[in-house]
This record gives structure tokens, sequence and C-alpha cells, in this order.
């Protein structure tokens, strides 16, 4: 059935159930699952801005995000390795999450995306958006959404 699947975490509780839920499958399938952080870029600095201070606040980020990443990749990785699931944790820096994930799914052979949603409603769509819902329109693999 489904031999790959992509978790898209960010290191909240509704992405860390997602991941458990996502290690769970995977044990029951024997499938192996691929842990994926998108991580923003740096923000473009303004008008005015002296450009050492915006390298120095850049590499600041490049390097804070990158520490992020890997401590919720790493965290998920040892649950995965407890529960006895091939597992690989990836990131990369993104300026759209949604296209990030479509893409990583796809790079990596990934046959099913887990993903997990805070169910706003369309009003709280309007105001934050929905990552699930972006991945759903624009992702051509089965999308399990969790609640």
């Amino acid at each position: 059935m489904f031999t790959h699947l992509l978790v898209p975490v960010d290191g909240t509780e509704l992405s860390e159930r997602a991941a458990q839920a996502g290690i769970e499958l995977a044990r029951k399938l024997g499938a192996k699952m691929t842990a994926f952080v998108a991580e923003p870029l740096p923000p473009l600095p303004n008008m005015g801005t002296n450009p050492q201070v915006y390298a120095r606040d850049a590499d600041a980020h490049l390097a804070r995000t990158e520490q992020h990443a890997r401590e919720v990749l790493d965290r998920i990785g040892s649950q995965a390795k407890e529960a006895g699931v091939a597992y690989d944790g990836k990131f990369q820096r993104s300026d759209s999450v949604d296209d990030s994930i479509v893409a990583a799914a796809k790079e990596f052979g990934c046959d099913l995306i887990v993903m997990a949603t805070h169910g706003r409603g369309a009003f709280g769509e309007l105001l934050f958006g929905s990552h699930t819902k972006n991945v759903l329109a624009k992702s051509q693999l089965p999308l399990l959404v969790l609640r």
C-alpha cells in the first residue's frame, strides 16, 4: 500500500501529534517515514539597513532556524527509532511552506503525506491561511489529514 510517508512538522504540539500518528502508521504498514521541516528564509532588509548588521542578523537567523529544525527532527527520529520505524529527517529553508512540502514529497519519493490541521473553519483560514488545504490543492499524492 504506502511505503514512504512524508510528515511535515514544525515543533508545535499539533505537528508532534501528526508525527506520532505518522510513526504509528509507518510501523503498522512497514513503511519508511521522512519528517520534514520548512524553515523561513531571513527577512529581507529594509531601505537604509546597514549591510553588516543585516548580514549578522541573517546569519543568526540561519543558525537559529537550523538548530530548531535539527532539534525537532532529532526528537521525532528518537521516537521513530524506538518504534522500529525506518526514519529520515530533512529540512530546508523556503518562502513557501506549501510548495516546499509538495516538492519534498516528490523529491524524497514519498507516496503519502500526513499532516495535521487546526480545523479553524472558513474565517480562521481567511485570517491565518491553511497549509494543509494548500498542500491538498497542489499535491498529486494522497494526503492524510489529522485533526
